[in-house]
C-alpha cells in the first residue's frame, strides 16, 4: 500500500494514542498557569495594576503568535532523519522547562516598569518555546490518522491529558504551594507558593515533552515525508496565503477567535470567581480539580461515541453553548437573588457538581472542534495538491495565542472597570462591586461563545464529504503511482 491519503486511515493502537496524548500535559500545564494564575499573582500579588498586566501579557501572545506560522511552515518542509516534527519537538523540552520556571521566579527588587518588562519578556520566550513542541505535536492528529472517526478519539485522549495535566498542577498549587504562612493569610496571596509551583510545574513539562517524543518516535516512518524540491521563503508564503484561503478552514478559524476569547476570559477571570464571587477556601477552590476531572474523563469516553453518531458540525454547535448555559447559569441565578447564598452548606457541591457537566460539555465541544480542523488537511490537500498539517494546526494556534491574551486583557479590563480593589480578603469586597463583576461577565461570555457557533454555520465538512475528498485523493494517488513506477517502490509501508 503506498503512503497517501489513505494509508494512515487506519485504527491507532493504545501505546500510540496515550504517548501522543500525554505529550499535551505540558501545554496543559502552561495553558492553565497563564489562564488561571499568571494575571492574578501580577496583579494581586506582585502589586501591578490588573489592567496593566492584561495587555502585557495581551501584547506577549499576539507577538508569540506571529511565530506559529513560520514553525508551522518549517515543520511541514524540513528533512531530517527524525522526520518533519520530532526535532522540534525535542529541542523545546529543556528551554520550556527552564523559562517557565524563570516566569513564576521574578527577581527580588523588581518593582513597577522594570517588573512588567520582565513579564513581557519571560511570557515571550516560554510562549514562543513550547510553540516548537505544540504545533508540530499539533500535526501530528492530522498525520497519524486520516479516518475520520480515529481522529476524533486520538484527540480525546490529547486532550485527556492536557486536563490532566493542567488540573493536576492547578490542585498542587492550591492545596500544597499556595499555603497561608505568619504575614500571608490568604495562600493565593503567598509569593512564595508561586516560587515553588514553578520548579514543579517546570520539570513536569520537560518529563511530559521528552516521554510524548520519544513514545510515538517509532511512527516517524509511517508519517508523510516534506516535498523533495526545495522551497524558497516566497514559495513558502504563496502557499501559506493559498492554503489558507481554504473556505471552512476559513470559517472555523474565525469561529475559533471568539471560542478562544472566551475561554481566555473564563480561565483567567474564574479566580475572582471562585475567591470573591463565592467566598470559597483555598482548600475548596483546589477540589474543583477533582471536578474537572472527571470532566475530563466524561469527555474523553462521550466526544469519540458522539462522533460516531452525529456529524462533528451540528454536535459542537450543541455542545459548546449547552457547556456556557450551565457555567453562568449560577451566576444569572445568583444576581437575579434566587441562588443559595455564600456559607450555605449546599452551595459548594451544588456548583461542584454544575461544574463537571458544564466543564465536560464545553471539553467535547472542544475535541470535536480540533478534529473538524484535522479535517481541513484533507479537503485543502484535494484544492491545492498540498499537505500541510502543520501550517493549519499554526494558523489555529496563532489565533488562540493572540485572542486568548485578549480574553486575559478583557478581564484585567473587566476589573479595572468596576474598581476591583487589590490585595482584599474574600468577604471585603463592596456588594455593589461583586455584582458588577457578575453582570460585566455574562453578557460578554454570551456574544463571544454565541458568535462562535454562529460562524460554525459556514464549516461545510461533514462524514460524507470527507469520505467523498480520501476517495479522491487515493485515486489521484494510483494514477501517480502508476505514472512513477520507480518511486512506488520507495514510498510503500
Amino acid at each position: 500500500m503506498t503512503i497517501n491519503s489513505l494509508a494512515s486511515a487506519r485504527r491507532l493502537s493504545f501505546p500510540t494514542r496515550f504517548f501522543y496524548g500525554f505529550g499535551s500535559i505540558a501545554f496543559g500545564v502552561k495553558d492553565n498557569g497563564f489562564s488561571y494564575f499568571l494575571q492574578f499573582f501580577y496583579a494581586q500579588v506582585m502589586g501591578l495594576p490588573a489592567a496593566t498586566v492584561g495587555l502585557a501579557i495581551m501584547f506577549a501572545l499576539i507577538l508569540d503568535a506571529f511565530i506559529d506560522p513560520i514553525i508551522g511552515q518549517l515543520s511541514d518542509n524540513t528533512r531530517s532523519r527524525w522526520g518533519r516534527r520530532h526535532p522540534f519537538m525535542y529541542a523545546s523540552a529543556v528551554p520550556v522547562a527552564l523559562t517557565y520556571m524563570l516566569l513564576w521566579n521574578p527577581p527580588a527588587g523588581l518593582k513597577g516598569g522594570a517588573l512588567l518588562i520582565f513579564l513581557f519578556a519571560v511570557a515571550v520566550l516560554i510562549r514562543s518555546f513550547i510553540s516548537f513542541y505544540e504545533v508540530p505535536s499539533a500535526a501530528l492528529a492530522a498525520e497519524l490518522t486520516t479516518e475520520y472517526d480515529e481522529r476524533t478519539r486520538l484527540l480525546s485522549y490529547r486532550y485527556l491529558f492536557g486536563w490532566i495535566g493542567g488540573l493536576a498542577m492547578y490542585g498542587l498549587a492550591l492545596l500544597v504551594f499556595f499555603k497561608p504562612d505568619a504575614t500571608h493569610a490568604v495562600g493565593q496571596l503567598n509569593p512564595s507558593g508561586y516560587a515553588r509551583y514553578g520548579l514543579f510545574a517546570g520539570a513536569l513539562m520537560l518529563f511530559a515533552i521528552l516521554v510524548t517524543s520519544i513514545g510515538t518516535h517509532k511512527q516517524i516512518p509511517n508519517l508523510r515525508a516534506p516535498p523533495h524540491e526545495r522551497v524558497t521563503m516566497g514559495q513558502l508564503a504563496r502557499e501559506m496565503f493559498g492554503t489558507l484561503a481554504n473556505r471552512s478552514f476559513l470559517m472555523i478559524l474565525a469561529s475559533n477567535f471568539f471560542y478562544a476569547m472566551g475561554i481566555g476570559l473564563g480561565f483567567s477571570i474564574n479566580l475572582y470567581f471562585t475567591t470573591y464571587f463565592w467566598e470559597f477556601s483555598s482548600f475548596q477552590i483546589g477540589m474543583f480539580t477533582f471536578s474537572s476531572l472527571l470532566a475530563a474523563f466524561l469527555a474523553f469516553a462521550v466526544a469519540p461515541q458522539i462522533a460516531k453518531r452525529f456529524d462533528k458540525r451540528p454536535a459542537t454547535m450543541i455542545l459548546i453553548p449547552l457547556g456556557l448555559i450551565l457555567a453562568i447559569g449560577p451566576i444569572v441565578l445568583r444576581l437575579l437573588g434566587v441562588f443559595l447564598p455564600n456559607g450555605s452548606p449546599a452551595l459548594y457541591p451544588t456548583i461542584w457538581i454544575i461544574n463537571v457537566f458544564a466543564t465536560g460539555l464545553g471539553i467535547a465541544g472542544s475535541i470535536l472542534f480540533s478534529s473538524m480542523i484535522a479535517d481541513v488537511v484533507e479537503n485543502s490537500e484535494l484544492t491545492t495538491g498540498r499537505r500541510q498539517e502543520g501550517l493549519f494546526f499554526a494558523a489555529v494556534s496563532f489565533v488562540n495565542k493572540a485572542v486568548s491574551g485578549m480574553g486575559i486583557f478583557t478581564s484585567g479590563m473587566i476589573i479595572s472597570a468596576i474598581h476591583f480593589p487589590h490585595e482584599v480578603r474574600p468577604g471585603a469586597v463592596p456588594a455593589a462591586v461583586i455584582r458588577a463583576l457578575g453582570m460585566t461577565y455574562v453578557p460578554v461570555q454570551v456574544v463571544l461563545y454565541g458568535t462562535t457557533v454562529l460562524l460554525l454555520i459556514g464549516y461545510r465538512i461533514s462524514r460524507r464529504s470527507h469520505e467523498d475528498t480520501l476517495r479522491k485523493l487515493a485515486a489521484a494517488a494510483d494514477l501517480a503511482a502508476e505514472g512513477e513506477p520507480a518511486s512506488a517502490g520507495a514510498e510503500a509501508v
